[in-house]
């Protein structure tokens, strides 16, 4: 595969086409640039070579893919992303995950966060996204080594609200003007945890938190892809405090100018969740942004995740990503 690409129909559509047919499947695209679902597959009931050979093409053309009616339990879940990787084990969870399934994450953990430093929920994640593109991320972007993908599955979801964006990186390197390309190429940034953290005034329980386990890396800020090859701009709203070599203000106006670019509508997907709902995406590919239309609501939303180990990103320049603090083993 060419570098620098965008989706595109040809030869290579034609073949996946025919091979998912062989299988028992249908991969739909569902945006230009990014999406797709998948159907004539039981995750339940597990996968041939085939299959998976299916599922791991679409995701690396699609970036996410998105699987419907699914009666995945929790070791299903595993046992489904072992296909494709190793599942990271965290070191802490809240108390809404499964104690007994290491693996697994589930995001009503989130729920209890602000409760513990002194805030309501709705507070927490307004001072975490108080500008419209810092909820923008990749999955643990300040790690040396974020994870190579992420499988969320809907157990409960509500009636409305609540879906899920992700943006196509790739899209948004090939879409930069060559110039501008060839100098972010050569950049590096910060990647921090909590920057996109607006604090209470005085004494913020959650800002000590953040500095007693505080993570940053510096990354590429275009890094290549270890399968595809392709150019992705590693840029999100959330982790990235500094290009490093220039100075504040011209940090923040490039910056804001790649997250404007990373973030155009036309290399987005959005995906309305149903209970039994499967996402599989590609996190060195891809950013996303989970709701914000929906805490007021009330109504519940369990979500359980697992995210498969990934490797230390590379630079066009061959450069790997450097620690700077509180990043390392799972």
């Amino acid at each position: 595969m060419t570098t620098d690409s965008r989706p595109a129909a040809g030869p290579e559509d034609a073949a996946a086409e025919e091979a998912a047919r062989a299988a028992g499947m249908r991969v739909m695209p569902v945006a230009g640039h990014i999406g797709a679902e998948i159907d004539g597959v039981d995750l339940a009931a597990g996968l041939d070579d085939a299959q998976v050979a299916v599922v791991r093409g679409a995701v690396r053309r699609w970036k996410v893919v998105f699987f419907r009616g699914q009666r995945l339990d929790h070791a299903g879940h595993v046992a489904f992303a072992r296909l494709f990787g190793e599942p990271v084990v965290l070191r802490s969870r809240g108390g809404a995950s499964p104690p007994d399934v290491p693996e697994i994450e589930t995001t009503a953990d989130r729920l209890e966060l602000g409760g513990r430093f002194g805030m309501e929920h709705e507070e927490w994640l307004r001072r975490r996204r108080h500008t419209l593109l810092r909820g923008w991320h990749c999955d643990h972007g300040a790690r040396v080594d974020p994870p190579a993908a992420t499988i969320l599955r809907a157990e409960t979801v509500p009636p409305y609200g609540g879906d899920t964006t992700w943006s196509n990186l790739a899209a948004a390197c090939a879409g930069l003007s060559a110039p501008v390309r060839e100098f972010v190429s050569g950049l590096r940034a910060e990647h921090r945890l909590g920057v996109g953290y607006q604090p209470r005034a005085g004494d913020d329980a959650y800002v000590r938190h953040l500095l007693d386990r505080q993570v940053a890396s510096v990354h590429p800020l275009v890094r290549v892809h270890p399968e595809t090859g392709e150019h992705l701009l590693f840029v999100n709203g959330y982790y990235v405090e500094q290009i490093t070599g220039l100075s504040r203000a011209e940090s923040r106006a490039v910056l804001d100018m790649l997250l404007d670019e990373a973030t155009r509508t036309e290399y987005t997907v959005r995906f309305r969740w149903e209970p039994g709902s499967v996402a599989f995406w590609d996190n060195r590919a891809t950013i996303h942004l989970a709701p914000g239309d929906n805490a007021h609501l009330g109504f519940p939303r369990v979500m359980h995740r697992v995210m498969l180990a990934g490797e230390v990103p590379v630079g066009v320049d061959g450069r790997p990503s450097e620690a700077v603090t509180g990043t390392g083993r799972w």
